[in-house]
This record gives structure tokens, C-alpha cells and sequence, in this order.
């Protein structure tokens, strides 16, 4: 089994930066920052700012053919995934390992038509949600990646499980991967989106019953989705969702409200987007998820016109 060493990440916003300051302490000279030539600029003469670190990192740029990478991290928001999966390409060689920590369910999909399902696991993001403004960004250390693998062969699951151990990164490998990443969408579906319009925190989400109520409608949307899409255990998915959302720190804010109140697009793609093509795949009715949509157009305008 080879064992990873170079490792490349492309995105180093809330989530990215917290596994990008991790690797670069255990090996710097093993990490390089995937950016563009603007971002490059950016970076150097403004850092991010990590829990009141500046952080300084090897960035390489898309045309670069020096360096090849054991495991490729993607942890863009969603209208980098594109640009990612080309930007990429230069570093990925045959037993390149590729996990992507964006939400939803989508983004293995879109990455496999590129390089394969061989090169890839699922995988996510699960913790304290990290706070970003603008290039600040604070996180108390709760988190992990949960990865898995989509099949039987477990070679790539056990050479990933093996650097985190190395490293110290905090990790999950569920019994069943794809059960596992279909409850976290339920929990984006279900609280991101909401949350953003109601710029309701984490704490005030829990304790309002209407809020709940609300909740549990998007998930049974999510619910009959997942079903329909061959996911096992879905009956159970409800209870594991809210047990989840319960355990959030109070006063966190969801990646979706964080984006609303920095007057940022929204991720509303990879939610009610994708459910809204899943329910029409399916001939399921989403009308909450419809609602959702619609709701962050007139937020998504809102935001244009007071450019």
C-alpha cells in the first residue's frame, strides 16, 4: 500500500484552511496550495488569518508540472467546482487519491466524470461550523472528515485513514458511506437554507419548536429522495438528523447564513437545486425546496442590485 505524502488542496476557505494549517505543522514541505494567479497576488500580501495566525503556504498555480499529489483536497464552495476539477489536472496521477469536502451530494459525481470513480471517496465535513469574515477565520477544533469508500474495494479508505493517523486529523469511517452523506445533506437541507433566511443561529434553530416543525418538512423531502435514490436505512435518517443538529454550538451560524449576511451567493445549488432535479428524476413533489429556491433568487437579486 503506498503511503501519502504530497498532498494538494484547492480551497482554503472555513473548512479548507483548518486541514491546510494541520498538514502544513505535521510536513510543510509535503503541502501545496492549489490558487490562481489573482488569488496568488491576494494571499501573498494578505494571508488568511487562522484563529489569529497568519497563514503563509507553498501555493502553486494550474500550470505547474513539478509536483504530483498522493491525496488532492477539494474544499471550494460550490462555483469553484468546475475550475477545481480542471485546475487539478496537472497533479493527479494514477493512484491519486481525491476527497472533496463541499456540501451536498453532488460533487463526487461531477469529479468522477473527469478522473473516475477509482480516484475517489465520499466524504464531508462534520463539526463546530468555522466563522469567516472575510479573511478571518475562527474555529474551536470540533470537527472531523468522514470518508468512506463507494464500493468494496477499501485500499484507498485504509491509505487515507492512515496519513490522518499520522497527522492527527480526526476522522469517521461509517459502515455505510453513502447513508452517512445523504444524512448530512438532510442536515444542510434542512438547517443551512432556513437558517440563512431566518439568520437564525444554531442555538436559536434548537430551541424554537416552530423552527423544528419547519425542518422536519425539508427532511422528509430529503427522506423520500433518498429512498427513492437507493439509500438504506432511510426511516432512521430523521432521528439521526436532529440528534446531530442538537449537538451544534449554539451560537455557530450555518456556511449559508455566514454567506448571506457577507452579502455573498449562496450554495443554494447543491441544496434545494439538486432536490428540485432529484424530485423531477424521481417524480417526488419538493414544494419546500421549491420554496427555498425562490426564496434565495429574490436574495441572490437583492444582492446584485446593490452592487
Amino acid at each position: 500500500m503506498r503511503e501519502i505524502k504530497n498532498v494538494l488542496i484547492c480551497g482554503i476557505g472555513a473548512v479548507g484552511s483548518i486541514y491546510a494549517q494541520k498538514i502544513q505543522n505535521f510536513s510543510p514541505d509535503s503541502l501545496k496550495i492549489l490558487v490562481d494567479k489573482s488569488r496568488l497576488e491576494k494571499y501573498s500580501k494578505n494571508p488568511m488569518i487562522f484563529n489569529g495566525k497568519e497563514l503563509y503556504f507553498d501555493y502553486i498555480l494550474p500550470d505547474n508540472r513539478d509536483f504530483k499529489a498522493d491525496l488532492v483536497i477539494i474544499a471550494t464552495k460550490l462555483n469553484g467546482l468546475n475550475d477545481a476539477v480542471q485546475n487539478i489536472k496537472n497533479f493527479v496521477k494514477d493512484d491519486t487519491i481525491i476527497l472533496s469536502l463541499l456540501n451536498g451530494v453532488t460533487s463526487e459525481s461531477i469529479i468522477a466524470k473527469e478522473y473516475g470513480w477509482d480516484k475517489l471517496l465520499l466524504s464531508y465535513f462534520i463539526g463546530h461550523s468555522a466563522m469567516r469574515d472575510g479573511r478571518f477565520i475562527t474555529h474551536d477544533g470540533t470537527g472531523k472528515i468522514v470518508f468512506g469508500s463507494k464500493d468494496f474495494d477499501k485500499s484507498n479508505e485504509l491509505r487515507v485513514k492512515e496519513y490522518f493517523d499520522r497527522v492527527g486529523i480526526d476522522y469517521e469511517i461509517p459502515d455505510d458511506m453513502v447513508h452517512a452523506l445523504w444524512l448530512k445533506f438532510m442536515m444542510n437541507v434542512s438547517t443551512n437554507q432556513p437558517s440563512a433566511i431566518l439568520r437564525m443561529t444554531f442555538g436559536e434553530m434548537n430551541s424554537n419548536e416552530k423552527f423544528l416543525e419547519f425542518a422536519k418538512k425539508l427532511m422528509k423531502e430529503v427522506q423520500s429522495v433518498a429512498k427513492a435514490e437507493g439509500v438504506k436505512n432511510t426511516e432512521i435518517m430523521l432521528d439521526e438528523a436532529f440528534e446531530d443538529i442538537s449537538k451544534m454550538i449554539p451560537d455557530g451560524k450555518t456556511s449559508m447564513l455566514q454567506d448571506v449576511l457577507a452579502g455573498r451567493k449562496t450554495e443554494v445549488e447543491m441544496f434545494a437545486g439538486a432536490m428540485i432535479e432529484f424530485g423531477k428524476k424521481h417524480n417526488i413533489p419538493v414544494p419546500y425546496n421549491q420554496f427555498m429556491y425562490e426564496m434565495f433568487e429574490i436574495i441572490h437579486k437583492n444582492f446584485e442590485s446593490a452592487r
